[in-house]
């Protein structure tokens, strides 16, 4: 750094800012990596519970495939294989499928499964739980199944006021993963006026990687006159990114599932354009839009790192024991989807 995009007609003053984190974390690296072991070893059709990760352009690769994405459980034959997402099902969902004999692989996040933890030993100990998150997100859905009559969920600082408990000496609060870290902390302390003695969870529920990218945002943002973030609509972490961008000092910010999405008339007196992506984007569609902005005189690109990132998670238990009584390789290399970007000098 700095390096050229490829290609690149570059215009004089014109640049990118390229955040780093960014992309693929590890449990949607391990989610997709999942679908793609299950099908090899197993061959087509796996069936997958909602989408594997939330991002359009994983969900039609693993489609052509052979994965088939289904909504429900009572959708897969019975008798057949089935992954569940990163996100994390509920216990009714894991019981659903035992129902009708589906062989079940569990990709759900192990921090999400941490989360569910939590709840399941607050709700053994007769807690109210109060759920920072979005009501009809996956990963709720999931989180709230395990505890049902001790959870409630709080979609926003704004719906503090409305919250009810039982023993206002006696509750405590989880937060789904995928969260803005901040708005998440305004939450708490608005809580923590109501209920003086409202408990943390034993550590952070905030993802690691959802942290640091919206960290790496925040350091960027100041001097972008755009930044782009390069996720789906349903991605609840891409979103946020976009949020951070604009309330960190970004002049404009805009999400995108792929590079085809941009309107070139955004950068219409932008010297500077930021760029990211959401926890389960992969970085070939990063490349397409530095790609693109090449073509609009986007040059240089400055790498700005805030942390490095190296956890990587072991594939769910039954599919590396399959894998491994096959003589199959359970274990993973780093994927290219979580290295850094690398462009022409």
């Amino acid at each position: 750094m700095p390096a050229r995009t490829p290609g690149a007609a570059a215009v004089p003053g014109r640049r990118i800012l390229l955040a780093a984190p960014r992309g693929y974390c590890a449990g949607v690296d391990r989610a997709v990596d999942a679908v793609e072991k299950a099908l090899e070893h197993y061959g087509a059709p796996v069936y997958v519970r909602k989408e594997i990760v939330h991002n359009k352009y994983v969900v039609e690769t693993l489609t052509s495939r052979g994965a088939i994405f289904v909504d429900e459980t009572d959708e897969v034959p019975e008798g057949a294989r089935v992954v569940f997402s990163a996100h994390g099902v509920s216990p009714a969902v894991h019981a659903a499928a035992a129902a009708r004999n589906l062989a079940t692989i569990d990709a759900t996040c192990p921090l999400v499964t941490k989360v569910h933890k939590e709840a399941v030993r607050f709700a053994r100990d007769d807690m109210d739980i109060l759920l920072i998150g979005h009501d009809g997100h996956e990963e709720v859905e999931g989180t709230q199944g395990e505890a049902p009559d001790h959870i409630q969920v709080v979609n926003s600082p704004d719906e503090v006021d409305k919250v009810v408990v039982r023993d206002p000496e006696n509750i405590v609060w989880l937060s789904q993963t995928t969260l803005s870290v901040d708005e998440t902390m305004e939450t708490v302390r608005r809580l923590r006026e109501r209920f003086p003695a409202l408990q943390d969870p034993p550590s952070d529920d905030i993802c690691y990687a959802t942290q640091n990218r919206q960290v790496a945002v925040k350091k960027m943002a100041p001097d972008c006159d755009v930044v782009i973030v390069v996720g789906s609509a349903n991605s609840s972490n891409s979103v946020r990114l976009v949020e951070v961008a604009l309330e960190a000092g970004a002049r404009a910010s805009y999400r995108v599932d792929r590079a085809q999405e941009i309107d070139d008339s955004w950068f219409e007196g932008a010297s500077t354009v930021g760029l990211t992506s959401g926890a389960s984007v992969p970085e070939i569609l990063v490349r397409d839009v530095i790609t693109h902005l090449g073509r609009l005189g986007y040059g240089e690109v400055e790498e700005v790192r805030t942390a490095t990132e190296d956890i990587i998670f072991s594939l769910p238990k039954n599919l590396r024991a399959d894998l491994k009584a096959s003589g199959d390789q359970p274990d993973r290399p780093r994927r290219g989807g979580r290295r850094a970007l690398p462009v022409q000098s």
